[in-house]
C-alpha cells in the first residue's frame, strides 16, 4: 500500500475503488523495470497519467519523459519526427534534425495512440524495441538509442491485426505488460473525488467561489454513462461551475448540461422499486441537513460584522452556539479530509425546529443508512459522508451503533 500512496502522491492521482487499486498495485510492479508496457482504454480514461505515474516511478525518473501523440502527426513526416533526418534528406530539411528517440535517450517515450501508427513505421518501431536501433531518414548508418517505450491506444489492437492494419509482431512485442485503464463508469463511486479536486482547482485558478454538488447532483451524475470519461467530467464540472458561480450545483443544472431530459433525471434521482414513504424521507432528511447548512452559512456571515454580530448576542434564540475552533475553521468545510460531521451538517438550527424530528435522529439516522450501505465499511461512509474516520468512530459511540 505504501507503494501504491507514493505512486499516487507522484502525479495527483485521484481515485480509491478497487479498479484504481488494482490498476496502481500493477503500476508499481512494473514501474521499476525496463520492460515496455502497453496501456488500452478509452479515449479520456487517463491513460496518459498512467504513462507519467509509471516513468516517475521509474529508474528513469530524473531523465526525460518524451510524450508523441501519433494520431497528431501527418504520416508524411512521422518518421522524421521519431526518428530524425539528415539535412537535405527532402525539401525543407534545411538542417539535421534528432528524432524523439534520440531525444528520450536514456528516459522513456509515451507513444500515445499507437494504434494510428502507419504499418511502415510500426516495422521500424519494432526494431527499436528488439535492439534499441533506428536510422535516420537520408542515412545509411544505424544509431543506438536506451529508452523504454510505454504505449498507449483507444483501438482493439487484437481486432486491428486481424484487419492487418496493425503488426503480430509489434503487437506481442507490447502486449507483455498490459495495464488497462477501467472507463469512468466502472468505478463511479470515485466520481464526489472526481468532482472535488477539479471544482477546487479550477474555482482557485479562476476566482470562483465553490459552493459544492448537493447529493442529488452527484446522484445524478453517478447515474449518466460518461462516454467521454474523466476528461468528459472534467469539462462537465468546469462548465456548471462557470454557468452557476457562485451556486451549489443541483441536479437541474446538471441535467441541462448534460442534455439530460425530464424524465431521465427523475429515473437517475429515485430509486426504482422503492416504497414512496421511504423515497419522500429520504428526499427530506437531504433538504433538512441542505437549510442547516445554508442556515450556519448565514451565521458565519452575520458574525464577521460587529453590527451583525451584536444582533445575534441579542437574540440568542434563533441561533445555537458554534465552537470557537468550528467557526474559525468554517473555510474548511469544503475539504475531503478532516471534516467534522457537525461541520458538514451544521448545528445551526434549534433541534426543536424541525418539528418531531430532532437534528440529532437526523444525524444518527444518516450515518446508520449509510452504514448499512457500506455494509459496516466505516472507511468508505466517513469518505460518503466527507467526515473523518476519528469522528465516524466518535458519533457511532455516541449513538451506539456499534452493532
Amino acid at each position: 500500500m505504501n507503494n501504491i500512496d507514493k505512486i499516487r502522491r507522484s502525479v495527483g492521482f485521484i481515485g480509491e475503488s478497487d479498479e484504481m487499486i488494482e490498476m496502481l498495485s500493477l503500476v508499481s510492479q512494473v514501474a521499476l523495470t525496463d520492460i515496455s508496457v502497453l496501456i488500452t482504454g478509452e479515449s479520456g480514461s487517463g491513460k496518459d497519467m498512467i504513462a507519467q505515474a509509471i516513468h516517475k516511478n521509474s529508474k528513469r525518473k530524473f531523465e526525460s519523459l518524451i510524450i508523441v501523440n501519433c494520431a497528431a502527426i501527418p504520416s508524411g513526416i512521422i518518421e522524421s519526427e521519431l526518428f530524425g533526418h539528415k539535412k537535405g534528406s527532402f525539401t525543407g530539411a534545411i538542417e539535421n534534425k534528432k528524432g524523439y528517440f534520440e531525444e528520450a535517450d536514456k528516459g522513456s517515450i509515451f507513444l500515445d495512440e499507437i494504434g494510428e501508427l502507419p504499418k511502415e513505421t510500426q516495422a521500424k518501431l519494432l526494431r527499436v524495441i528488439e535492439s534499441g536501433e533506428f536510422i535516420r531518414v537520408g542515412e545509411s548508418k544505424s544509431q543506438k538509442t536506451n529508452v523504454r517505450i510505454i504505449a498507449a491506444t483507444n483501438r482493439d489492437l487484437k481486432l486491428e491485426v486481424n484487419k492487418d492494419n496493425f503488426r503480430q509482431d509489434l503487437y506481442f512485442r507490447l502486449k507483455t505488460i498490459n495495464i488497462n485503464v477501467p472507463p469512468l463508469r466502472k468505478h463511479l463511486s470515485d466520481i464526489n473525488l472526481f468532482i472535488e479536486r477539479f471544482g477546487l482547482e479550477f474555482s482557485d485558478q479562476n476566482n470562483i467561489p465553490f459552493k459544492g454538488f448537493s447529493p442529488d447532483a452527484i446522484n445524478l451524475m453517478k447515474n449518466y454513462n460518461w462516454p467521454g470519461n474523466i476528461r468528459e467530467l472534467k469539462n462537465t464540472v468546469e462548465s456548471l461551475l462557470v454557468m452557476n458561480k457562485g451556486e451549489r450545483i443541483i441536479p437541474k443544472m446538471v441535467s441541462r448540461q448534460l442534455n439530460l431530459s425530464d424524465t431521465e433525471s427523475s429515473n437517475n434521482l429515485v430509486p426504482v422499486n422503492e416504497n414512496s414513504d421511504k423515497i419522500e424521507r429520504e428526499l427530506i432528511l437531504k433538504q433538512l441537513l441542505f437549510l442547516r447548512q445554508d442556515i450556519n452559512e448565514i451565521k458565519q456571515y452575520l458574525l464577521s460584522n460587529s453590527s451583525d454580530a451584536e444582533f445575534i448576542k441579542t437574540n440568542p434564540a434563533l441561533f445555537l452556539p458554534v465552537d470557537k475552533a468550528k467557526t474559525e475553521n468554517s473555510s474548511m468545510v469544503n475539504n475531503l479530509e478532516g471534516n467534522d460531521i457537525n461541520d458538514a451538517q451544521l448545528r445551526a438550527i434549534k433541534d426543536d425546529a424541525v418539528g418531531e424530528i430532532t437534528m440529532t435522529e437526523i444525524e444518527r439516522e444518516v450515518i446508520e443508512r449509510y452504514l448499512k450501505e457500506f455494509k459496516g465499511n466505516r472507511r468508505k461512509t466517513a469518505k460518503a459522508l466527507d467526515i473523518s474516520e476519528r469522528t465516524l468512530y466518535r458519533k457511532i459511540k455516541e449513538y451506539d451503533l456499534q452493532a
